[in-house]
């Protein structure tokens, strides 16, 4: 059985820049914005109905195996 080759992959060295020589415009910031609240009350409908729906299919499951 023949050996395998190892391949050898190069490395890309990338030089990072300091934050000093990063401009930046007036008025952006890097900072959280604090005024971000998304509502996600249709995902959590979307949750329980899915749980529902689950739960009525494991129990029409349940009932038809000891029927069939």
């Amino acid at each position: 059985m023949a050996k395998k080759a190892k391949r050898q992959t190069q490395r890309s060295v990338t030089t990072a820049t300091p934050d000093s020589e990063i401009t930046s415009t007036p008025g952006s910031s890097r900072g959280i914005d604090r005024n971000f609240n998304p509502d996600y009350s249709y995902v959590i409908k979307d949750l329980k109905r899915i749980g529902l729906l689950a739960g009525f299919f494991f129990g029409v499951l349940i009932i038809l195996s000891f029927f069939l």
